[in-house]
C-alpha cells in the first residue's frame, strides 16, 4: 500500500562487472544508492562510489546504512572511505553496516580501525532478516560464489524489491526471489560451461525472469561480452520474449519504484 509522500528509489552509481570492464572504467562501478522513504541506503561501494555520489549531490554523511554483498573488489573497494564520510570521519558515530562475515576476517576489506565508527555492525547470514529505519531486507540463502554472497529482498511499506548478485546459477533462486522488482547482475552474454566461473550468463537471467515473472526486471553489472553486445538492446529483445519490462541499467540512471504501475501489462 503506498504511503502519501514517501516514495522508494535506486540510484545505480555504476553498472560494471566482471575485472575488465572495472579496470578499465568502461563504467563507472559504484553500486547503488537507495532513497526508501527518506532511509538511505548505500549498496556494494565498488571502485569510485565517492566520486560518482559526489557527482550526483548525494550526500553520505545522510546514510542510515552500507550493505555489501560480498568482499571482491568491484562490490568493496569503497567501503572504507564511504564509512568515514557517513560518519564524518568516525566524529558521529552513526549508521549500520551490513557484511559477510568474511570481511572481517583473514583478508578483511573493511578496515579495522573503522569498525567503530558505525552505530553498529551486522553480520549478515543466510535466511537472515534486517531492519533499517521501516526497511526491511533478507538475505534468503547463500550465493554459489569463490568468498560468502549473498542476494536481497528489501521490503519497504509501499514496495517489494530483490537484488540477485553474483552467483553461479542454481535452480534454487527461483524460489527465494519473489518480487515485484527483480534486480540481477547479468556478467556474461553466453554462460562457459567450459569455465568455472560463478556469474549470471543471459540465458540465465532469462531463466530467472521468466521463473519469477515479476512486474520489471533491471538488469546491470555488466561484463565485457554483454556491454560489447549492448545492454539496451538485449534488454528489449529480453522484453519481446519473456512479455516482461526489462531495463539496462545505466550509469546515473535512477529508478523511482513508482513506475511499477506503468510496467504491469
Amino acid at each position: 500500500m503506498a504511503v502519501e509522500g514517501l516514495s522508494d528509489s535506486i540510484i545505480f552509481l555504476g553498472t560494471a562487472g566482471a575485472r575488465f570492464v572495472v579496470t578499465k572504467q568502461f563504467l563507472a562501478s559504484g553500486g547503488a544508492w537507495f532513497n526508501l522513504g527518506g532511509t538511505e541506503i548505500l549498496f556494494d561501494p565498488g571502485p569510485g562510489c565517492l566520486v560518482q555520489a559526489t557527482k550526483l549531490k548525494l550526500d553520505p554523511s545522510k546514510l542510515d546504512a552500507i550493505i555489501l554483498s560480498h568482499k571482491h573488489l568491484d562490490h568493496s573497494v569503497d567501503i572504507n572511505i564511504m564509512i568515514e564520510a557517513m560518519t564524518e570521519g568516525g566524529w558521529k558515530r552513526r549508521g549500520v553496516v551490513f557484511a559477510p562475515s568474511d570481511a572481517f576476517e583473514q583478508g578483511a576489506v573493511i578496515l579495522p580501525y573503522l569498525q567503530n565508527y558505525p552505530e553498529r555492525i551486522e553480520i549478515l547470514s543466510e535466511g537472515g532478516s534486517y531492519a533499517v529505519g521501516d526497511v526491511m531486507f533478507e538475505t534468503p540463502i547463500r550465493h554459489q560464489h569463490p568468498v560468502e554472497t549473498y542476494g536481497f529482498v528489501f521490503k519497504t511499506p509501499r514496495h517489494i524489491f530483490s537484488w540477485i548478485t553474483d552467483t553461479r546459477y542454481y535452480d534454487k533462486l527461483l524460489s527465494y526471489y519473489q518480487a515485484e522488482l527483480l534486480i540481477i547482475n547479468v556478467v556474461l552474454l553466453e554462460s562457459k560451461p567450459q569455465v568455472s566461473i560463478d556469474h549470471l550468463s543471459l540465458l540465465e537471467a532469462k531463466q530467472l525472469i521468466i521463473g519469477i515473472k515479476p512486474k520489471a526486471v533491471i538488469l546491470t553489472h555488466f561484463g565485457m561480452s554483454l556491454w560489447r553486445a549492448k545492454p539496451w538492446e538485449v534488454a528489449r529483445q529480453l522484453s519481446e520474449e519473456t512479455g516482461i519490462s526489462v531495463i539496462a541499467a545505466s550509469d546515473g540512471m535512477k529508478f523511482d519504484l513508482t513506475e511499477l504501475g506503468k510496467c504491469e501489462k
